[in-house]
């Protein structure tokens, strides 16, 4: 049984006069736009996006956020365990148990070996109120937050990935292409491999806004918003978020600054890289087995942040199941992924970056909302083919 607190997904039921303000109090409530306020709404993001700057710089403090794929109920999690909307709405406490990891703290997740915090790390429920663990917690998110008023000034970097897979890809998008709308300059919304024409076609996207709309207008209409998305950020000048990784044909930021991002994905090249290509243990260039990109190692990485000044590349792309996964010796590129439960399947952690003026990452690691805390539409009970 759902919490009658949960917001129910639907069509939104808006005066055709409604605007920005109306559009995110209705997606914020998993309602679904009209086809004319979903192409305003378009409209308007476009406007802001063909502003920026293939690498849009953005100041601290700064949270950094993974895939999402269309889970939106566990993406309103990750706003409760980042402090908040940028619109400074009322905080609610995690609905899960959240972790606050800094780089000091213990070795990358992929090798934790302290069977304590395992188990907390693990722990999908939520500690009763009052509890120690609860106590705990709550201090943690106080203590790593700050003031309210540093808070209120947040950025948010959004890494890609934002739609398919998941239950509720529309009314993801929506809400993060509301929450850029009402908020331009806190916002960063990268392009990631599934904002594509091609891509959503066949993971779900392209499915869900012809069967909401009857038609593939607003999909359409989605795409071209994807087409004008920037292709990364850099952080106070140092660290630099994309969402797949990096490219032969690309040694200096600058090379990344001129790229026509206007267009669909292209099958190979440096856009195609930016969005598509992996870390491995390889020693410089590899082959990709997903047939597009490349695999890069650790020389290549030391090159381009010693070329371009950089102390970290954070990237997405890629499913890890402790939520946060950093990569080779120097530790220079990490993976951050935000969809817990990926399809709902998966049963790994999530985990959003949050990088302050010192511009050291702290990790905040969360698990995916109960059943009771999300909905599931009527026409996919189960976990379907559909999402393998």
């Amino acid at each position: 049984m759902v919490d009658s607190k949960i917001p129910e997904p639907g069509p939104a039921k808006l005066k055709r006069n409604a605007g920005p303000d109306e559009w995110l109090e209705a997606a914020k409530d998993c309602k679904y736009l009209s086809e004319q306020h979903m192409k305003q709404l378009c409209e308007i993001v476009k406007e802001y996006m063909m502003e920026e700057s293939n690498i849009q710089p953005v100041s601290t403090p700064v949270t950094v956020c993974g895939d999402i794929h269309g889970q939106f109920y566990d993406l309103l999690e990750l706003f409760r365990v980042s402090g908040g909307m940028p619109d400074g709405s009322e905080v609610e406490p995690p609905k899960t148990q959240s972790a606050v990891i800094t780089s000091d703290d213990i070795e990358p997740p992929s090798t934790i070996s302290d069977p304590k915090l395992r188990k907390k790390l693990k722990n999908t429920s939520a500690p009763e109120d009052g509890s120690e663990d609860s106590s705990e917690s709550q201090r943690n998110r106080s203590s790593s937050s700050g003031s309210r008023d540093v808070e209120l000034k947040r950025n948010f970097v959004f890494l890609g990935d934002y739609v398919d897979r998941g239950y509720f890809s529309l009314e993801t998008l929506t809400l993060l292409l509301c929450l850029k709308a009402k908020y331009p300059d806190r916002v960063t919304l990268v392009r990631g491999n599934h904002e594509s024409r091609q891509i959503t076609q066949v993971y779900g996207f392209y499915e869900e806004c012809f069967q909401k709309y009857g038609n593939a207008s607003v999909w359409k209409a989605c795409c071209q918003v994807f087409d004008f998305m920037t292709l990364g950020a850099i952080i106070d000048g140092r660290v630099l978020c994309v969402h797949g990784g990096l490219s032969p044909e690309i040694r200096t930021l600058d090379q990344v600054r001129v790229v026509a991002r206007a267009q669909e994905i292209p099958h190979e090249g440096a856009f195609c890289d930016l969005v598509w290509s992996d870390p491995d243990d390889v020693e410089t260039w590899a082959v990709s087995p997903r047939g597009a990109g490349w695999l890069f190692g650790d020389k290549v990485a030391d090159e381009f942040c010693h070329v371009n000044d950089l102390t970290l590349i954070a990237r997405a792309h890629q499913l890890v199941n402790e939520g946060y996964k950093y990569h080779f010796a120097n530790q220079n590129v990490v993976t951050v992924w935000s969809a817990p439960n990926y399809c709902y399947r998966c049963g790994n952690l999530a985990s959003v970056c949050e990088i302050g003026d010192d511009l050291r990452p702290t990790f905040k690691l969360f698990s995916a909302v109960s059943d009771d805390q999300r909905h599931v539409p009527v026409s996919r009970p189960g976990r379907s083919e559909y999402f393998l």
